[in-house]
């Protein structure tokens, strides 16, 4: 094989491999209005809204705030797509759906994508078409079952959908348990104290009920919280204490993975809500101290901080309870990804999960993946073409293989895995 033969080889496994999106925040149909997608839902997504208030420092939170989601909208495309190049990634983005959408890329008028969507079906016709862009199997939704709207329709109307699995989100329980010790009240557990505080083994094992049976109603493929930089463990904290006495023992019982997203500062400007969230540096030992305190337990661990990075890869090298995956939030951009699968793969073979789209809006599956495609074949071709160099014989079927195990199997494999 030659390098010819080597591009086009990766090239046919991208567009046979079957993806797993592994982390999203996007919902299946039967959760109707929290499914989200379109232009308007496209163009409100939080990393848009701070680019706005980049360009326009007049405008004032309160009036964008009380604006309508249309208005909102107008405001977001005059002033990055209209006033200003679409140059950043999170602007390049739209740009990309819109091209593999099939729309003129150039047209400077909203409604003409609007009223391209305004035609759009959402249904099964319409996700298959979505996936097949990128080459998607399935993604993984983010399902939090303190929130009204959501409980619902797991109580009255859930229907279950091939391309949608579930995770259990549990960032209430562990960030808020005085919110959610009021909840579980509300859903029947017999809990006392509902500020949280000195929590009785009886009421532990109550909350342990909670997570068995949403985990088990909902057939979650792993819990899931995202924790801030100064996450600890064993410190004496109700969060410690409902992780080590209530989370991970129905983990371990059910053997699904617990996924930590470590490094959110939460509404670094409250103004801007959900696009005022920034970032810090993490302390890695909590993670050591959960994989090595807890060697039975799976963790898929991802880190916010572009600093923490070479700690987790390293870290990663020393546990096999612990799966790396994705390029999160503020360090998903191509040049932060390339070089982070670069990294992975030096320290790690392909014993990693390189991407998870972090999807709110549903056509946002089409730029994430065809971005990130494209960085991680770039990595694959520069690293396969070094062992050629060195008269390593590589064949279709490997490249298959490798390509298969980081956007697929990697993930199915590690959450079926008993830790031995």
């Amino acid at each position: 094989m030659n390098k010819e033969q080597l591009i086009s080889s990766i090239n046919k496994a991208f567009d046979e491999v079957k993806i797993i999106d592994m982390h999203t925040h996007l919902f299946a149909p039967c959760f109707e209005k929290l499914f989200l997608y379109g232009i308007d839902e496209l163009l409100n997504y939080h990393y848009l809204i701070s680019e706005t208030f980049r360009f326009n420092p007049q405008l004032s939170y309160d009036t964008f705030n009380n604006m309508t989601r249309a208005e909102q909208s107008e405001v977001i495309w005059k002033t990055l797509f209209v006033d200003n190049t679409p140059i950043s990634e999170v602007t390049c983005s739209i740009i990309n759906v819109f091209k593999m959408l099939g729309l003129d890329v150039n047209n400077k008028d909203l409604n003409y994508y609007r009223d391209y969507f305004k035609k759009v079906t959402f249904n099964d016709e319409y996700i298959k078409k979505v996936f097949g862009q990128v080459g998607l199997e399935y993604v993984v939704m983010t399902n939090d079952v303190f929130d009204p709207v959501e409980k619902q329709t797991w109580d009255t109307s859930y229907a279950a959908h091939p391309c949608f699995k579930a995770a259990l989100r549990i960032d209430v329980l562990l960030n808020s348990p005085e919110i959610a010790m009021k909840k579980l009240v509300e859903f029947g557990y017999n809990i006392k104290n509902i500020d949280a505080v000195h929590l009785t083994p009886e009421e532990l094992s109550e909350i342990r009920s909670f997570l068995l049976k949403w985990a088990k109603k909902m057939d979650a493929l792993y819990m899931a919280v995202s924790l801030p930089p100064t996450f600890k463990m064993n410190d004496g904290s109700v969060r410690s204490l409902l992780i080590e006495q209530c989370v991970l023992p129905v983990c371990l019982e059910l053997n699904i993975p617990l996924a930590v997203m470590i490094g959110v500062k939460r509404a670094v400007n409250p103004h801007m809500k959900l696009a005022g969230d920034g970032i810090a540096k993490s302390d890695i030992s909590v993670v050591e101290y959960l994989c090595s305190t807890f060697n039975k337990n799976k963790f898929l661990v991802t880190m916010l901080s572009l600093e923490n990075q070479h700690e987790i890869i390293v870290l990663s090298r020393k546990f096999k309870n612990l799966m790396l995956f994705g390029c999160w939030w503020f360090v998903n951009n191509p040049s932060i990804i390339k070089n982070l699968t670069t990294m992975r793969i030096e320290m790690l073979g392909m014993s990693f999960i390189p991407q998870h789209s972090d999807c709110r809006v549903f056509e946002q599956l089409i730029s994430k993946w065809s971005h990130s495609k494209q960085i991680i074949k770039d990595v694959l071709i520069e690293k396969y073409d070094v062992l050629l160099q060195d008269g390593y014989k590589l064949t279709d079927e490997i490249i298959k293989r490798d390509i298969d195990l980081l956007l697929n199997k990697n993930f199915t494999n590690f959450i079926s895995a008993n830790i031995g």
